[in-house]
């Protein structure tokens, strides 16, 4: 008898225990929602973008002269030492004939490699020089940017020792492209100006201006989000109103601020969710739709090659 009263009283308990789950279930999916919902806000400026065509390469030599034997011959004379800077055509060597080889560049003597007396081969390398003064650095660029470049065109050049930047000019495009990887490329080399502390074999960032806008309406690339059919929107309001879905028309963008053509006036605020920034592109994806959207950090939808 106290058996089945006791198991009444449990019964009894069940419908209570059950609601109070579904209510605790309904208060978590609540705040679980308004924690997805929160927003960031970014206001809109006016401001400048530049984009920029990247390339890397390494600081070489404009003029190098290799000094080779131009017959059998034997040296009788060295008339200058290792680490000698000389003037062009000065005298290098004299042979036991009487040939007399002369400096073609201006330049240091970084090696010799004969001796007083030594008879030599047609071809044999005697020394080498190196002009300093004159660098340049030699960049490969791919076909599909090739016809933006030109010679005389200003570039900036950062060589990453001693993180200093200079201002180079474009000094010649190959005319010829070379295939490697099932990719043509073609070679540009940029003349720098005289520095002595830079060194041949260092690595060296070319940047030559791709777009600009000036005095445009700008927002953080963070604040665009994108529709199912990948159209770029943002979100009007502020955190006591229901955000507004506004369409927008996007320009160029440097990779953190992007342009904004259409929609937005500068000084106007935005919303946008922080919980929804993706890893892989810092672009904000619609939180209804897995579509999702991009833009390139050179402006417009779709995929980059340059920063």
């Amino acid at each position: 008898m106290m058996g089945t009263k006791k198991r009444s009283r449990i019964r009894k308990w069940i419908p209570l225990i059950i609601l109070i789950v579904i209510l605790l279930g309904i208060i978590a999916a609540l705040l679980l929602r308004k924690t997805s919902v929160s927003y960031e806000n970014a206001q809109a400026k006016a401001g400048d973008i530049t984009t920029y065509y990247s390339f890397s390469g390494n600081i070489d030599t404009k003029n190098r002269q290799t000094v080779l034997a131009g017959k059998i011959m034997q040296i009788s004379e060295i008339s200058v030492t290792k680490g000698q800077s000389v003037e062009k055509d000065a005298l290098l060597l004299k042979s036991t004939a009487g040939d007399q080889i002369k400096a073609k560049i201006s330049g240091e003597i970084v090696s010799i490699d004969v001796q007083e007396n030594e008879q030599v081969m047609a071809g044999t390398k005697l020394m080498e020089l190196v002009d300093y003064h004159h660098l340049e650095v030699a960049v490969k660029v791919d076909e599909y940017d090739i016809a933006a470049l030109k010679t005389g065109q200003q570039a900036t050049v950062k060589i990453g020792a001693g993180n200093k930047e200079l201002q180079g000019k474009i000094d010649s495009i190959s005319r010829e492209g070379q295939i490697a990887d099932g990719v043509t490329y073609f070679m540009a080399t940029i003349v720098l100006p005289e520095d002595s502390s830079i060194r041949i074999g260092m690595t060296a960032e070319v940047k030559l201006i791709r777009d600009q806008a000036k005095g445009v309406v700008t927002l953080p690339m963070v604040a665009i989000q994108f529709d199912e059919n990948n159209k770029p929107y943002i979100l009007k309001g502020n955190e006591t109103e229901q955000p507004v879905k506004t369409e927008i028309t996007l320009g160029i963008n440097d990779g953190t601020t992007v342009e904004i053509q259409s929609g937005v006036t500068a000084g106007e605020t935005v919303l946008y969710h922080q919980t929804a920034l993706t890893e892989n592109t810092g672009f904000l994806r619609d939180s209804d739709n897995s579509g999702g959207g991009n833009i390139n950090p050179d402006g417009g939808n779709g995929n980059a090659r340059n920063t």
